[in-house]
């Protein structure tokens, strides 16, 4: 259990201090106020002639009270009002003790019986300052950590708790059970005269703890009517707890959620640089719609996808999830943009049309330097030169996806060299004090200074510059953020050629390579690729109908592809010792560091990797 122990003690002599209203002199003033004067004061009437008064003012302290307490909406925020409303008020110092962990729903703490003692003065408690955000505000007092506090499993701690009364620390068991709980020097003086008031903490289904309330020896002590409104805080402060524990714990299943479904890490494709953020909204405990994607494709190219699920429910992440999966199904048969946004619109029309997404695919060649993209009502993506000029990419905006019969246009450009393309969702550029277009703005703004900026280091500065204060701040929607810096692939280290499918293609397949790997100073791998390209090709020319391609592509790794238009796979298979054939697989996935087979609209590409030489590595 942990155990949280929230106090507001007096000032040195047994005095609070005067801001707090409790000196000699401020009592004096108080007693010649009216009973109204002293309601609206906010500590509530002991004594006096009038109980009437009294118990009114005691109504209004409460009103004012509970009120302040229900503004919580966290743990630490529910103590700080629960002791803000305490302390001077109602007593002269304040302790919350919890269970640690505390209960939730049905389930029972893993260390039950174990209280962790925790101090502060009635000031707010300081928030965890984020990076760079500055000391804390004066004043607040800093929590510390005491020892912890074993109460035995029928002593009179814990019968005292599980009976859920306020009582005073005036009979001996509950004296006990205040001896037990409290290392105060302060508060354990006064467990004579009623100036101690022990207030369990009862939730919706478990104890989580107490409240302890002193009054020092220059006040009047409790009366029975106090017991009632220490019951009322006690039972405010639980169901706050309750609130804020439950909140919390939803909110970490949700973001735990949402992030399950983003990929776990980047490729590292070859020709760009991929970094990316995802944000979770601060403000609601659901999860949203918001995902991104990167997809290899064959011919070294790469899929950059990002899209957002209208709405922010379980429903919208089971959507984001489904269409996710989707549009890695119809990346891997390498359609063109627009045709996969068709697609990806027939299937969500398909899951329910109640739930509109948007969604951008872009398609980038490092060989070819292009870009192809298409859009369905998503927002455009931002392009940031190598010099720092940044523009909006102009791209037919399209239907949503769900909203049926959408025309969608693939727009091809040129992808420069040291450019970066980020795409992003409408959190990062729409709040309630600035519109979509005013939020573009401010994101070029922002690139165009960590561009210029000599701290901005990488890609990865690059995208926390982007985000600007929302890494740090309350956030009203998720965001989602995928970058791309294009470095492109040198054109001399990629070779291909087209070949018609006839018997001897195997044979100009293999003198090719030899030429080519010459002419790259890779004769060390001749022998192996060799006879890997003659089995693919050779297994390509008994399926096509159309010229084959072979492209060979030497960057960190030797990469051969085969190309054709059957959509037949291979399949290694174990040929028996009669078999004339059946072992060319075998001999690719013994030689080749990987391989494999992708369905492409045109057919399937075949292709294999083998590492480079020491000296080429």
């Amino acid at each position: 259990m942990r155990k949280r122990h929230i106090g507001a003690e007096q000032g040195a002599g047994g005095h609070t201090s005067p801001a707090h209203g409790s000196t000699a002199a401020s009592r004096r003033a108080a007693a010649r106020r009216p009973p109204a004067a002293q309601a609206r004061a906010g500590r509530p009437r002991d004594d006096g002639p009038d109980a009437a008064v009294s118990r009114i003012d005691r109504l209004r302290y409460l009103d004012a009270a509970t009120r302040r307490i229900a503004r919580g909406m966290d743990l630490d925020e529910t103590l700080n009002e629960l002791c803000g409303a305490a302390v001077p008020a109602f007593a002269d110092t304040a302790f919350v003790h919890l269970y640690a962990p505390l209960p939730t729903g049905d389930e029972t703490a893993t260390a039950p019986g174990v209280l962790r003692l925790h101090a502060m003065d009635h000031a707010p408690l300081p928030r965890t300052a984020a990076p760079g955000s500055g000391p804390a505000a004066p004043g607040a007092g800093p929590v510390q950590a005491a020892e912890v506090v074993r109460p035995t499993a029928a002593g009179p701690l814990t019968e005292l708790l599980e009976k859920g009364r306020p009582v005073f620390a005036d009979t001996p068991g509950s004296t006990a059970a205040a001896a037990e709980l409290l290392r105060s020097p302060h508060a354990l003086r006064a467990l004579t005269g009623r100036r101690l008031i022990i207030a369990p903490l009862h939730g919706r289904n478990h104890v989580m703890g107490s409240v302890v309330l002193v009054r020092g020896p220059d006040r009047h002590a409790f009366t029975r009517d106090d017991l009632l409104v220490a019951s009322q805080l006690a039972t405010h402060t639980a169901l706050g707890i309750d609130k804020s524990v439950a909140f919390a714990r939803e909110a970490s299943v949700a973001d735990a959620l949402q992030r399950t479904m983003l990929p776990p890490s980047l490729p590292e494709p070859v020709g760009v640089v991929l970094a990316s953020r995802y944000l979770p909204s601060s403000r609601t405990a659901q999860v949203g719609g918001d995902w991104y994607d990167v997809i290899p494709l064959p011919g070294n190219r790469v899929a950059l996808v990002i899209g957002d699920v209208m709405g922010h429910s379980m429903t919208s992440a089971a959507i984001m999830g489904q269409l996710r999966t989707i549009v890695q199904t119809l990346a891997g048969l390498d359609l063109p943009p627009d045709e996969i946004l068709h697609h990806l619109d027939e299937q969500a029309e398909r899951l329910g049309s109640e739930h509109t997404a948007t969604c951008l695919y872009a398609m980038y060649d490092p060989v070819l330097h292009r870009l192809l993209i298409s859009n369905a009502g998503h927002l455009p993506p931002v392009l940031l030169h190598a010099d720092g000029r940044t523009e909006v990419v102009e791209v037919p905006p399209g239907a949503p996806i769900g909203v049926g019969g959408g025309d969608f246009e693939s727009t091809e450009m040129h992808a420069p060299t040291g450019a970066t393309l980020l795409l992003y969702t409408d959190g990062l550029v729409e709040s309630r004090a600035s519109d979509v277009l005013t939020g573009v703005e401010h994101l070029r703004t922002r690139l165009r200074e960590a561009a210029s900026s000599s701290t901005v280091a990488g890609l990865e500065d690059l995208c926390d510059q982007a985000l600007g204060t929302l890494g740090l701040g309350d956030r009203e929607d998720d965001v989602a953020l995928l970058a791309a810096r294009f470095e492109g692939i040198l054109p001399e280290t990629v070779a291909y050629w087209y070949m018609a499918p006839r018997p001897q293609t195997a044979r100009q397949a293999r003198r090719l390579t030899r030429r080519t790997l010459h002419d790259w100073g890779l004769d060390s791998l001749v022998e192996s690729t060799e006879l890997l390209v003659s089995e693919v090709v050779a297994n390509a020319v008994r399926f096509a109908s159309r010229p084959i391609t072979l492209r060979l592509l030497c960057t960190d790794v030797l990469r051969c592809e085969v190309e054709d238009d059957s959509a037949i796979i291979p399949r290694m298979r174990h040929a028996r010792l009669s078999d004339e054939g059946g072992r060319g697989l075998f001999l690719v996935d013994q030689l080749a560091r990987r391989w494999g087979a992708t369905r492409v609209s045109s057919g399937k590409v075949v292709w294999f990797e083998q590492p480079l030489p020491d000296d080429r590595a």
